[in-house]
């Protein structure tokens, strides 16, 4: 089992064994913001922070009855349903956390706890749909004051190579970007968070458009043997000569128009190094006569 997962099943454990889905996540922030390396990652999201790849561990978790999820008419709570001692396997600084969490808040209610988070991380309440509800005018200010206004006109590029889905969604974030293109032709995924739906779902509960257009995309047959600089390069010469054609230009054209109407949108793919991704040459092509917006690789 990986250790984060342990991670959870302890924090559950030193809550005798069980928290509403809410604490829960405030709980693991707080968490991971005192860990050398954090568990788990988390977004600014509807009710604060969340970190996608805990409900999904948690999900699989419930595959495997070591957890279950209880309901009521107002509230879900996670359940632990494994009888293993986890909090006695993890580590020493892991389980003085732990000790500290609890003894902290222990007798915090769930809006005492999403306060103390969206205070102490304000960063996490930017799209908080209950902040204006729970916080003082100040508080709130200091909130506002994070929210990214980064006016720049740009086209964008990001790739998600070695980067958790939490990560990749906060560049977004942090750079107000509007739309997200995936200009994948197969937008499929063997990581967690960047098949389509996946990656369509968490845009749209950060506010941010997901379109999926594959007519700019390169077909997987044409990346296998790609060994050197050399075999990228000329894979993306081929690639900038299919651009003329009528399918590619469609793509080129529906991604000009979102561009032109949000200023501000970018364009997503795999590779890390932006000298070997597509999205690179689809950039440049798509801006060869405008001098309004940039290219920024993020």
């Amino acid at each position: 089992m990986y250790y984060r997962r342990k991670i959870m099943l302890g924090l559950l454990e030193v809550f005798e064994g069980k928290l509403n889905k809410t604490d829960f996540q405030k709980l693991l922030m707080l968490l991971a913001k005192h860990q050398e390396k954090p568990s788990y990652e988390f977004v600014p999201y509807k009710f604060g922070c969340f970190s996608f790849q805990s409900y999904a561990d948690m999900r699989t978790m419930m595959k495997y009855e070591q957890i279950v999820e209880e309901k009521t008419e107002s509230e879900s709570f996670w359940v632990k349903n494994d009888t293993t001692n986890y909090y006695s396997i993890l580590k020493k600084k892991d389980q003085l956390l732990l000790d500290y969490l609890k003894r902290k808040f222990k007798d915090f209610s769930t809006e005492d706890l999403i306060k103390y988070t969206y205070r102490k991380y304000p960063y996490y309440a930017i799209n908080s749909t209950i902040a204006e509800k729970i916080l003082t005018k100040d508080e709130l200010q200091k909130v506002q004051a994070l929210k990214p206004s980064n006016k720049v006109k740009a086209l964008y590029t990001i790739g998600y190579e070695g980067i958790s889905q939490e990560n990749y969604l906060n560049r977004l974030i942090q750079n107000n970007i509007k739309v997200l293109c995936d200009v994948r032709k197969n937008p499929l995924s063997m990581k967690y968070g960047f098949s389509k739906n996946q990656l369509l779902k968490a845009c749209n509960g950060l506010g941010i458009e997901y379109i999926h257009v594959p007519e700019v995309g390169i077909p997987s047959d044409k990346r296998k043997k790609l060994d050197t600089q050399k075999d990228y390069d000329k894979l993306f010469k081929e690639y900038n000569n299919n651009l003329s054609q009528e399918k590619p230009l469609e793509g080129i054209e529906k991604i000009k128009k979102l561009l032109k109407s949000n200023n501000r949108i970018a364009i997503t793919c795999f590779e890390a190094n932006i000298h070997q991704c597509h999205r690179k040459h689809l950039a440049i092509n798509m801006l060869q006569e405008s001098e309004e917006y940039k290219i920024i690789h993020i």
